[in-house]
């Protein structure tokens, strides 16, 4: 048994698909309604990671894109801003140069997102670059396919060399829950992104169906509760993929709230929901009335 087998055979996180199903409806029917405040939505809103990632991104579409961030603070000076917008890596300086909202960072896909598939100088080369040119936070996709290989070691290495070239900035790494299928998959894959230094792990890259599920939630956040317990190390958690309604943002919330606690859903330092459609959806219902800001 390797290094990387022990950890995955000490962890007492539930690999069982059943139970974990059993759970997040308990968890839901238990407490999703209790959620249903004016204060909840407002902390929502400012832990979305605002994106577009579209083939059709240009200098000009981001710049656009961007400035409907800036103006969101005038227009609502009553409400929390996003907590950062998601770009490509080569619109990292154009988001920098248009950005004029301090409180909101910027981050980047990177690592050949979203297959992961290249060599690591360029992975490594890529996060290096945007972060040079001035993205606050980092997400990349862990490699599935030396995953799937149960080439453990060279997964772990990638994301630690991806996590070195990011120096000061928040690293997130990605599993791709909907690939992964399985608890067992999503519990190992959490694991092993936590050991090589991230700061987040994410569901989904948002290019893959299906995209994230509540079950996989409950699972990463009772690998980073264990981790936590172990380590003392908090790792945040970033839902992605499909999440477009309040509903579906309360119960994400729900399920990081009652595994994690207050603590991880207080702020959006731990939390965070990578979405284009849902801040529309959610401003509507702060403030009682369709609204299509962004």
């Amino acid at each position: 048994m390797d290094k990387y087998q022990k950890l995955f055979a000490d962890s007492r996180v539930t690999t069982d698909d059943a139970v974990v199903s059993e759970k997040v409806k308990e968890i839901l029917d238990k407490h999703l309604e209790e959620n249903r405040k004016p204060e909840v939505l407002r902390q929502l809103f400012n832990s979305i990671d605002l994106t577009t990632l579209k083939s059709t991104d240009s200098q000009r579409s981001v710049a656009d894109f961007v400035e409907r961030v800036n103006a969101f603070e005038g227009e609502y000076p009553e409400l929390p801003n996003v907590a950062a917008i998601c770009v490509y890596p080569n619109f990292v300086p154009v988001a920098r140069t248009v950005l004029d909202v301090s409180e909101v960072d910027i981050a980047a896909v990177a690592g050949c997102f979203p297959s992961a598939q290249s060599f690591i100088e360029v992975k490594i080369a890529e996060v290096g670059l945007a972060v040079e040119a001035g993205a606050d936070e980092i997400d990349v996709v862990l490699p599935l396919g030396d995953f799937f290989d149960k080439d453990y070691e060279e997964v772990y290495d990638q994301l630690s060399e991806m996590k070195h070239s990011c120096r000061e900035a928040i690293y997130k790494v990605i599993l791709e829950t909907g690939a992964l299928k399985t608890a067992e998959n999503i519990r190992n894959a959490s694991i092993l992104a936590m050991n090589a230094g991230a700061d987040f792990i994410k569901t989904s890259t948002g290019k893959e169906n299906p995209g994230a599920s509540l079950e996989a939630a409950y699972i990463m956040c009772e690998a980073i509760k264990e981790y936590y317990a172990q380590t003392e190390r908090m790792v945040g958690f970033k839902v992605s993929g499909g999440v477009a309604t309040t509903d579906e943002a309360l119960a994400y919330y729900t399920i990081v709230k009652e595994v994690l606690g207050e603590k991880w859903v207080g702020s959006n330092e731990y939390f965070r929901i990578g979405a284009s459609r849902l801040a529309n959806n959610l401003l509507s219902d702060i403030l009682g009335q369709e609204t299509k800001f962004f």
